[in-house]
């Protein structure tokens, strides 16, 4: 008789390829400006091509050249502040890899793919800005959709081992359960209010911010699993041991910055670390 897995099973994998991650962003994470603007197109590009082998397996190689080369030229615009720039690149990059998608067939996932890895990617660089230290605007706005995000995950991974119950939405992600949710939304929420005693954001405000960022997580990650369920794949790639592919680990900080991006516009000067 094969023994069932438990339910911990991968939990030491998960943990230590964590460590990993951490390790090899904490440097540029702290400096900002082009360090972190090279290690965000290191990881954007392997986004992009998982993206790309996933949705369009029999590209050729000068395909996945394209998006990285779009991903690349974005992301140089958005380093040195220009953000209009960035997206103009964004669209003539997608409009050309759409036009080469289309001599071969639909190219639906093309149009998607681009914005859905090229944007985030630029927010990314653009939230962190350029100043280096810890308690800058950038680093404090970054650091605390992270680590509300990061809590959002464990928080499900063990609520929803622990509790069970109904499902999510059991045809996109058979694994997620509405206690998991709950309870990563309970950890984000504590998280957050320790996050924001440290910067310095009241208790009310740090989980109001805190609530729409685990939802977006939480949708971004079932987006990833729409889109791998349409195109027949378990997973985007199998580079990270427990996780399978890097989109399959970013896919709820992808969403999450987006959000994140556009409240923080809208508060404006309310960010209290200027």
């Amino acid at each position: 008789m094969v023994a069932k897995p438990s339910k911990w099973s991968g939990l030491t994998a998960r943990l230590l390829t964590a460590v990993a991650v951490v390790v090899i962003c904490i440097v540029p994470f702290y400096m900002g400006g082009i360090a972190w603007g090279i290690l965000v197109a290191i990881f954007a590009a392997r986004i992009m091509y998982e993206w790309v082998r996933m949705t369009d397996p029999d590209a050729p190689n000068y395909v996945t050249g394209i998006a990285i080369a779009g991903l690349f030229v974005a992301l140089s615009y958005a380093v040195q502040g220009m953000e209009a720039w960035a997206m103009v690149a964004l669209i003539v990059f997608t409009v050309i890899g759409v036009l080469e998608r289309l001599r071969r067939g639909s190219a639906f996932w093309t149009a998607f793919g681009y914005p859905y890895v090229i944007v985030p990617a630029v927010l990314l660089v653009l939230l962190r800005g350029d100043e280096t230290g810890f308690m800058t605007e950038g680093f404090t706005q970054l650091v605390f959709v992270i680590l509300v995000v990061i809590a959002a995950d464990v928080g499900a991974y063990f609520g929803g081992s622990t509790f069970g119950g109904p499902k999510l939405a059991p045809k996109l992600s058979p694994n997620k359960t509405w206690s998991g949710v709950m309870a990563g939304l309970t950890l984000a929420s504590l998280v957050a209010a320790i996050a924001g005693s440290v910067i310095g954001l009241s208790l009310w405000a740090s989980i109001l911010l805190a609530v729409p960022i685990v939802i977006l997580s939480v949708l971004g990650d079932l987006l990833e699993s729409t889109v791998k369920r349409r195109v027949g794949v378990k997973d985007a790639g199998s580079l990270l041991p427990g996780h399978g592919g890097l989109l399959d680990r970013l896919d709820s900080l992808m969403a999450a910055v987006v959000g994140a991006s556009v409240i923080f516009m809208l508060v404006g000067d309310g960010w209290p670390v200027a």
